[in-house]
């Protein structure tokens, strides 16, 4: 049984301690749900609205417990165009569309490949984004109309960050009866409002009064043009979102030492953003920033997401006034200690001892995560790192070379023959310098794909050409089948190596 799951686990202190990380997570989520909408040219109770209902359908079903999912930034920039050009109905559809995408997606258990993501490309995604959570704050130093803060204005935004960071670390050390966060967040609010001091607040960037999500179904034309339209984006969003919400998943199974369940979350998320188009919100996904502060506080139990959601709903419908008072400072004080804590500064040092090759992925996917989006740095990271392992693979091909008693030249291939390696084994080979009967041995290689059964044919035809008789030994009979030049000078041997089989897409 999951720890994280089990009834039993609920304790009146940890449902203390899980709503109170809820209400955290929840005073963190109203500035960036409003920041992410007017990114997408929205108005911000479509990302309040998404948020509430995003995360409560995936800390509900979702498959990692204590993951906070929500509006992103990340999905707000590919928005954007769709709704300038099309308008917000189109992005409604979209996201019902990309919903249906991700519960494929999990249905058919792909969620498990994002086990393949390579651990430099982890780094570089976890780095990216604490960057990321970082400079979106930068936007709350300017004022109304564009320009940065100067003077008392900027110091006192400063001073009251600089407090809100120095309660979150330093609380701790006295008391974990309350969490940090929402210490730091309660105590500069009251400071703020009893004091009066002039700075700026929730409000001042919207109003987040608002009523329930209405169900609605989005006004666009039942058409293959519009398919032709959304159907780009909700590929693009789809992929943006379960990329990052798995990624996020892995983060916090290593922070947990627990295993979620990418499939389910994958469902999850999917069936979330189906249920937010048809209600009025821009989608969403995981938010690593707020899951690090929930998992931060120790929240790892579904009651922690559903609590931040229900929250966020009541601070809507009842408690507006009071929340647009909030001093952004203590926001963006908080967000900035999520950054500091979410970046692997253990990374910079290891940059100069792991292999150059690692080092350059994990600085390729930080940079590109900050310039462009998660999705195109995940992916190029991956392509980065599968070169590179085939590069280095593709070295470790080798013979040992023999004569038997009958002066027959013996080759003893060891390593992987794929498509990386076939040059290098081609270069191996002499065949007219050799005998005129010529032994190659198997047994300590691996033909791993198409492109190596073609290289053992393009040589069996070279030694054909010099009039020599080639003889092949310890191919599987998979090797056979697939063999044209070769395939009478292959003695088998099967005994020798019974398990062993090539790694083609024809058989499997």
């Amino acid at each position: 049984m999951n720890p994280f799951n089990s009834c039993s686990n609920y304790t009146p202190a940890r449902v203390k301690l899980c709503v109170l990380s809820g209400l955290t997570v929840a005073l963190a989520l109203v500035p960036e749900a409003i920041a992410f909408a007017f990114v997408a040219h929205v108005h911000p109770l479509t990302g309040l609205y998404a948020a509430f209902m995003v995360g409560l359908i995936t800390a509900v079903f979702g498959g990692r417990p204590g993951m906070i999912s929500g509006a992103t930034g990340a999905l707000a920039v590919v928005m954007v165009a769709l709704v300038v050009q099309h308008g917000v109905e189109y992005l409604f559809a979209t996201v019902v569309l990309m919903g249906v995408l991700q519960v494929l997606f999990g249905v058919l258990k792909l969620g498990k490949f994002i086990r393949m993501v390579p651990f430099p490309v982890m780094v570089g995604f976890v780095n990216g984004l604490a960057v990321v959570i970082f400079l979106a704050q930068l936007g709350h130093f300017k004022t109304p109309d564009g320009e940065w803060m100067s003077s008392m204005a900027l110091w006192t935004m400063l001073g009251l960050i600089a407090l809100t960071m120095a309660i979150i670390y330093l609380l701790p050390r006295l008391t974990k009866v309350v969490p940090s966060t929402l210490a730091g967040i309660v105590v500069v609010s009251l400071l703020v409002i009893y004091v009066g001091i002039d700075t700026k607040t929730v409000g001042d960037m919207a109003s987040i009064e608002g009523g329930l999500p209405q169900f609605h179904l989005p006004a666009v034309p039942l058409t293959w043009e519009t398919l032709q339209i959304i159907l780009p984006y909700s590929l693009i969003l789809a992929a943006i979102g379960l990329i990052e919400s798995l990624l996020t998943l892995n983060l916090i199974d290593e922070m947990t030492d627990t295993r979620g369940m990418p499939n389910r979350e994958c469902v999850a998320q999917g069936s979330a953003n189906v249920v937010t188009g048809f209600f009025g919100g821009m989608g969403g996904c995981a938010m690593i920033g707020q899951s690090m502060i929930n998992v931060g506080n120790g929240a790892t139990q579904r009651l922690s997401g559903i609590a931040a959601a229900l929250f966020l709903l009541s601070f809507i419908l009842f408690l507006s006034d009071l929340i647009e008072m909030i001093p952004l400072a203590a926001l963006v004080g908080l967000m900035f200690v999520v950054s500091e804590k979410t970046f692997e500064w253990g990374s910079l040092a290891a940059l100069r001892r792991v292999p150059r090759s690692d080092a350059f992925v994990v600085v390729a996917v930080t940079l590109i995560t900050v310039f462009t989006d998660l999705a195109i740095a995940v992916i190029t990271g991956v392509i980065i790192s599968a070169l590179v392992f085939a590069w280095q693979h593709a070295k470790h091909i080798e013979v040992k070379i023999d004569r038997n008693s009958q002066g027959w030249k013996i080759y003893e291939l060891h390593g992987s023959l794929f498509f990386a390696s076939t040059a290098n084994f081609q270069a191996l080979f002499t065949p007219a310098e050799d005998s005129d009967e010529v032994v190659i041995v198997f047994r300590h290689a691996k033909v791993m794909d198409h492109s190596a059964v073609e290289a053992i044919d393009a040589l069996a035809e070279r030694y054909r050409k010099a009039g020599k008789r080639l003889h092949l030994r310890n191919l599987s009979p998979d090797c056979l089948d697939l063999l044209t030049n070769a395939k009478d000078m292959v003695e088998l041997d099967v005994a020798a190596d019974p398990h062993y089989h090539i790694a083609d897409n024809k058989l499997g």
